[in-house]
């Protein structure tokens, strides 16, 4: 079986695109994982699969899979590079896609500036929504003190479709990010894992971000993950409801005004190469 596939990123954040509408794609984590392999496969972050709509008011479905074979819920970079794809390949010529997900339905935008405008939705704050299950939560802004290789930290609870746990810091650039990430996703009070952020907080409408993924790692970008730190920060007072997040890959624009608001994504996508593997 030859499955073409197109390698895309979203600030660094990169992805092999496969669009299993115009071909049959049957794959097993242990496929993927292979195909993830940085030496000896084509090597990404995650897999996205666009498939036909399983639902009357949706576009497309879209299926999201770590490096490691796992299927996850949600994936902001990858979203962005979902529509950049199907919008290239002429697959729709909306101007605003609406998408289902593993977590619902979502609506991605192209801007005139070729950017890629994400609703992201509602962000949830609820242990059940990551699920967490621990000690109750003390305090509105769903913070909770775990114990790190470096010492006990409070990461904000915030699911954006998927798990996040965010946490303040000082030093962005010499916190260990491997070590804190990979403790709190094997931490007992999170079943499902989760998503770990560090936030550096520079002014009211800048922020500096690093994400230890699930399955994957330390990614150059997570916008879920950009997400989940403005929503928490926001709660906190800290900033306003337009953001520039700054990762390694590059720059997020977040908008959120606040509780039961849907939350705005803006950011680039970007194709690198077509290719073509044999299963």
């Amino acid at each position: 079986m030859r499955i073409q596939f197109t390698k895309m990123h979203g600030l660094s954040n990169d992805f092999v695109v496969i669009d299993a509408i115009s071909q049959h794609v049957s794959l097993r984590p242990a496929q993927i994982v292979k195909l993830a392999d940085r030496h000896t496969g084509v090597g990404f972050d995650q897999m996205l699969l666009i498939e036909p709509p399983s639902r009357p008011d949706a576009d497309f479905d879209y299926r999201i899979f770590n490096s490691d074979g796992g299927e996850v819920e949600h994936c902001g970079n990858g979203a962005r590079c979902f529509a950049k794809f199907v919008t290239d390949r002429q697959l729709t010529t909306k101007s605003i896609i609406t998408v289902n997900t593993a977590r619902g339905l979502i609506q991605l935008e192209l801007t005139e500036a070729g950017l890629v405008r994400v609703n992201m939705g509602v962000p949830k704050f609820a242990p059940e929504a990551l699920p967490y299950q621990g000690p109750p939560m003390p305090n509105a802004q769903c913070e909770v003190e775990l114990p790190t290789p470096t010492g006990v930290h409070l990461f904000g609870l915030c699911s954006m479709g998927n798990p996040h746990a965010v946490t303040l810091v000082d030093d962005l650039d010499s916190v260990a990010v491997a070590e804190i990430g990979q403790a709190i996703q094997n931490a007992p009070q999170f079943p499902e894992s989760v998503n770990v952020g560090f936030l550096h907080i520079e002014s009211r409408t800048a922020v500096r971000l690093r994400v230890f993924e699930r399955g994957v790692g330390e990614t150059q970008a997570c916008g879920t993950g950009a997400c989940a730190a403005v929503a928490y920060a926001h709660l906190l007072g800290r900033v306003d409801r337009e953001v520039t997040v700054a990762t390694r890959g590059g720059n997020l624009q977040i908008e959120w005004a606040g509780m039961g608001e849907d939350l705005i994504m803006t950011g680039p996508a970007e194709s690198v190469f077509e290719g073509e593997f044999r299963l």
